[in-house]
């Protein structure tokens, strides 16, 4: 085998494959990059049989072949290239000479036969979206979801297609994340649960552009994402997932529309008195025209006002101040609306049209608010 590229594309390749080698493997032909040139293109492809990605590169095709290279040592000698055209050639051995310019490497690869290609999926019905709006939807969801394998349903997202509408869906036992995603076309009723390292992993991956489209397959067991001479094919998580549905009211005692900014500053500033591993709530006040926060820990203690509209009753409620931060964040709208029934009931953060809800359970505190 015997190729030329640019250096930029060959490491861009290299950088979005290098997202499905896993770090841990008893199977050593799983921790390479598989390179082939066998056909009219050249394809870099990486697979921990979980997650396996495949994408395309620009280069010019001189001998075709196949060959397998250790991934960490092969993403270090290219990032590490000069910027320039990058040869790469194998003999019958699988030794592979990499040279750009005066730089010249020799290391053993291995023959690509025992690589774990990707599945073959077929590909029947799909949804197009903008890889914008694919990556806003997993950066507004995905920081609800669980790291404890022990409850793998909760490490994933719920993807729900039903006529114009994808839904997506995380949650960790503390809170829920809702985004609702319209679509352009009407589709089938269809419910998958995508494991969270995928998601992150495609998100480090798009480009976020409006104009670039993303086509997602959906399958029994796997799930297709393919953009930009990329493919992604995950695995999915079997089962039913949580019924959500049972979790959401519209039920509310207590009303408030309050400037964003203004709220996730403040709350901001008070997490300054929590040490690292501390669970202190942000104990919050609401009456008429006010909200009073206050934090109290062995650093200190804060207390900040901020005017807001509200209807109903007041109400003093606590909560997980790291919880109300990731919601608001992700959250554009200059005014958010908060929804409160008792101050040991959910509370929910939601837009009118509900393109988003997020539902927080409060923490029981034991503190005198003045």
């Amino acid at each position: 085998m015997k190729f030329v590229c640019k250096k930029a594309d060959l490491l861009k390749g290299v950088n979005i494959v290098s997202k499905a080698v896993p770090s841990k493997t008893t199977m050593s032909i799983l921790e390479c990059i598989l390179i082939d040139a066998s056909a009219q293109e050249i394809k870099l492809t990486a697979n921990d049989m979980e997650l396996g990605i495949e994408t395309i590169i620009e280069g010019d095709i001189l001998e075709k072949g196949i060959v397998a290279i250790d991934a960490k040592i092969f993403s270090e000698i290219v990032r590490k290239l000069p910027d320039n055209d990058v040869a790469i050639e194998t003999d019958g051995n699988f030794q592979t000479k990499i040279t750009c310019e005066k730089a010249k490497f020799n290391i053993s690869g291995k023959s690509g036969e025992d690589f774990s290609y990707l599945p073959y999926i077929e590909k029947e019905g799909y949804i197009t979206i903008s890889q914008y709006s694919l990556k806003e939807v997993i950066k507004q969801t995905i920081f609800s979801i669980s790291d404890n394998e022990n409850n793998k349903m909760m490490t994933g997202e719920l993807f729900e297609l039903k006529d114009h509408n994808l839904k997506v869906v995380s949650l960790d036992g503390h809170r829920v994340s809702i985004r609702n995603l319209e679509l352009k076309e009407s589709y089938d009723p269809k419910k998958v649960i995508v494991p969270g390292k995928t998601l992150m992993e495609i998100s480090k991956i798009l480009s976020g552009e409006m104009d670039s489209l993303v086509n997602i397959y959906f399958t029994k067991n796997h799930i297709v994402f393919e953009f930009d001479k990329t493919v992604v094919v995950s695995r999915l998580i079997e089962g039913e997932y949580f019924r959500i549905e049972q979790m959401l009211s519209n039920d509310y005692e207590t009303m408030v529309s309050i400037n964003k900014k203004e709220l996730l500053n403040c709350i901001d500033r008070a997490t300054l008195l929590i040490k690292e591993g501390d669970k202190k709530p942000i104990i919050i006040q609401i009456d008429d025209g006010e909200m009073h926060l206050k934090i109290t820990s062995g650093v200190g203690s804060m207390n900040e006002e901020i005017m807001i509209e509200k209807e109903g009753k007041d109400i003093v409620i606590g909560f997980n101040p790291k919880f109300l931060i990731d919601a608001l964040r992700v959250i554009d709208d200059e005014t958010v609306t908060l929804y409160m029934v008792n101050p040991k009931a959910p509370c929910f953060i939601r837009d009118e049209k509900e393109s988003y809800i997020y539902l927080i359970l409060p923490v029981n505190f034991n503190s005198v608010v003045n």
